[in-house]
């Protein structure tokens, strides 16, 4: 179930933030609630997702993108997400979720997300790519910009291995073989 409770709340929690330049990170605070457990009473992988949307909202929000989006009718999608988990999240754990843009090609936007734990471990990081869409298809990322004010903004390179990501994701076969 999508946190229709939390996500409210992430998003009144940092109403007053001071606002973030296009690549610049929100940090976050959350907590493992038992709901977010699988059988293994471990913080569930698809959940792990889920709560990452809850850094990407307000993120959005002080970079001055939703403002945006409202204003042309556009949304944002996720199209692709890589998460590499490596440390146990169990009920109740305080997590620290740090969020920001990496950069932006001619089509998508990537960023990353990671959680940390109290302990100061990293439990799970993320690289997701993003379209902003509208009615005809998706907006180029140097559009978004220039309507949130960043039109001679540059991308900064991505890192090694985001770019081997993106390479790799170049040469993944869509649709995938209908007998798989």
């Amino acid at each position: 179930m999508y946190p229709f409770v939390r996500m409210p709340y992430q998003l009144w929690r940092h109403r007053n933030d001071a606002p973030l330049p296009p690549l610049g990170t929100h940090v976050s605070q959350h907590i493992c609630w038992p709901w977010d457990l699988d059988f293994w009473m471990e913080l569930n992988n698809g959940r792990t997702l889920t709560l990452y949307d809850l850094g990407r909202m307000p993120l959005a929000a002080r970079t001055g993108l939703t403002p945006v989006l409202r204003r042309k009718r556009w949304a944002m999608s996720i199209v692709g997400a890589s998460v590499r988990y490596r440390r146990r999240v169990r009920a109740f754990d305080r997590l620290v979720m740090k969020s920001r843009m990496l950069g932006w090609d001619d089509r998508f936007v990537y960023s990353e997300q990671s959680m940390w734990r109290s302990d100061g471990e990293c439990s799970s990081h993320a690289l997701f790519r993003s379209a902003v869409t509208g009615g005809r298809g998706i907006i180029p990322p140097h559009t978004v910009l220039a309507e949130m004010g960043h039109a001679d903004l540059p991308s900064p390179p991505l890192p090694d291995w985001a770019q081997a990501w993106v390479a790799a994701e170049a040469t993944r076969v869509w649709p995938p073989m209908p007998d798989v």
